[in-house]
């Protein structure tokens, strides 16, 4: 009752509907239908939606309004919905509460055909395919990232990254197979299939995964995590990477921008680039007092990794937008496409819910990039000790997450040398022509990595020592461990010695191999 009247006394809102009186059907059942495509509610009938003044049903009244509740719940939203229905006693008379829960099949239409969804107080008509699509999503009834890309085929996938994925999905069958280290990175992709499962190809393979619909079709998941060139049939399935001079998303000087072409790519170079992104744009603090002491990223390496998967992984692929990443002086911003999905809110994350959007390529991406795929990546981001925020915004359907850079690393401002990286910006757009046209980046050609290993050179984009290395995998700090994580990748040339004239020096550490 208290509840009720709090309510009534802070006027409508996104979640209460006041109604005097119920004097059109179709009114009531679009106002029933935008509840239940939204977050649910409720409808109070008795009060002026105006004013908020209390008009009290008398006893007949409460008895012919609740029929007619009932039957424009059964009769006059499709597929009919089931309401609880209140009284609450006042001065004067009754107050009808009916109680609208959110639906679990979506999306809701009036008789006419007509999708409503609430907007604020108010309620507006659904259009969009793409939002009707969200709609059907989070209530289980479509599955995008399992929906077919038109005209793609397996010659559209590249074979470096399927052979990775494969390595780490069955890495237990190929070590019984032999197919490890050198073998397995001199094996061809067929080869790799066959001792996975005999007389099986690539496509075989794939299909028997799911990657491949009955149709023939590719999954858009397949597509995102294989893909050589995803944006050419996923156009907006990118990421779009601007460190801004300032702290406004309306400046017009940036200090670094990732190039469209430079982007182009299935998720793993996708997560790749924007990692590259962060560690050459933000700061490195010391560590200690000693002037040769340790540098890390001002923000946690480890959270920054969290928040791009996540990013990547459980952004809408029904909403036609990319991600977005922005570095301000004060703050870093990430932008993912789509409100949190089935009702999950903001203390449910932080406590480590995990209730995926994308369930098909949430369950196969953990083969490639660095996640557990349990729910507890935002909870170890967490641990960090960081200033960040998170918003999930239904207006404007995207998640952001926001993390505040401390006072003493905002990025002083040097106009010369914002200009000097515009240019060059601009510059590399053609060096980049070029490099479309590749399968992979260089690295990926030499040496298949496995997940932990692309996980360390990218950790190691700051100079790291054996000691943070091992810590990171969470191994024992054995010759076998170094040689598997360390001198593997430094013969590879993925990392390199800060001291490479005294290999086994006290000081020693590795960093990333930066490839141009």
């Amino acid at each position: 009752m208290n509840d009720i009247l709090k309510q009534i006394n802070a006027g409508e809102v996104s979640g209460v509907q006041f109604k005097e009186r119920i004097l059109d059907k179709y009114d009531i059942a679009c106002e029933l239908v935008a509840f239940s495509n939204s977050h649910g509610g409720k409808l109070v009938v008795g009060i002026k939606d105006k004013t908020g003044e209390t008009n009290a049903l008398s006893y007949s009244e409460v008895q012919e309004t609740t029929n007619l509740l009932s039957d424009i719940a059964s009769e006059n939203v499709v597929p009919s919905i089931l309401i609880k229905i209140d009284t609450v006693e006042v001065e004067d008379g009754n107050l009808v509460i009916a109680t609208v829960k959110e639906g679990l099949n979506k999306p809701y239409h009036d008789n006419k055909g007509i999708v409503w969804v609430k907007n604020g107080a108010d309620k507006r008509k659904v259009f969009d395919n793409a939002e009707l699509a969200e709609m059907m999503t989070d209530c289980g009834s479509f599955a995008p990232d399992e929906a077919g890309v038109r005209d793609a085929t397996v010659n559209d996938l590249d074979a470096t990254t399927i052979k990775q994925y494969l390595g780490n999905r069955f890495e237990r069958v190929l070590e019984k197979k032999g197919l490890t280290g050198d073998a397995f990175n001199e094996a061809s992709l067929d080869m790799i299939c066959s001792a996975i499962a005999k007389g099986h190809d690539c496509e075989k393979i794939l299909r028997n995964l799911r990657f491949i619909r009955p149709d023939g079709s590719l999954t858009v998941a397949a597509m995102l995590l294989f893909g050589k060139y995803t944006q050419r049939w996923l156009p907006m399935m990118t990421a779009k990477c601007i460190c801004f001079a300032g702290n406004s998303v309306g400046s017009k000087v940036f200090r670094d921008k990732v190039n469209d072409a430079d982007m182009e790519g299935n998720l793993l170079h996708q997560y790749d680039t924007i990692m590259d992104f962060f560690t050459r744009n933000l700061h490195n603090v010391q560590v200690g007092d000693e002037f040769n002491s340790m540098g890390k990223l001002e923000i946690p390496y480890t959270s920054l990794v969290e928040f791009t998967v996540n990013s990547l992984v459980h952004r809408s692929l029904n909403m036609k937008a990319p991600v977005r990443i922005f570095i301000f002086d004060n703050r870093v911003e990430i932008h993912s496409p789509g409100a949190l999905p089935n009702g999950l809110t903001i203390d449910d994350i932080k406590a480590g819910t995990s209730m995926p959007r994308n369930m098909f390529l949430f369950n196969n991406t953990i083969y490639l990039l660095p996640y557990t795929g349990v729910g507890s990546g935002i909870t170890r981001a967490l641990d960090e000790d960081i200033n960040v925020t998170f918003m999930s915004n239904d207006k404007a359907q995207e998640f952001v997450i926001t993390v505040w850079r401390g006072e003493s690393n905002q990025v002083e401002k040097k106009s010369n040398q914002v200009e000097e990286k515009s240019n060059q910006v601009e510059q590399k757009s053609n060096e980049v022509e070029g490099k479309s046209n590749q399968v992979q980046d260089s690295d990926t050609k030499k040496v298949s990595l496995s997940n932990k290993q692309r996980d360390i050179v990218n950790f190691c984009s700051v100079p790291r020592t054996t000691a943070e290395i091992m810590e990171r995998l969470g191994l024992s700090n054995q010759t076998k461990n170094r040689e598997r994580y360390i001198t593997s990748l430094v013969a590879a040339g993925y990392l390199q010695m800060t001291n490479p004239d005294n290999p086994t020096a006290s000081n020693q550490k590795y960093k990333k191999v930066n490839k141009r």
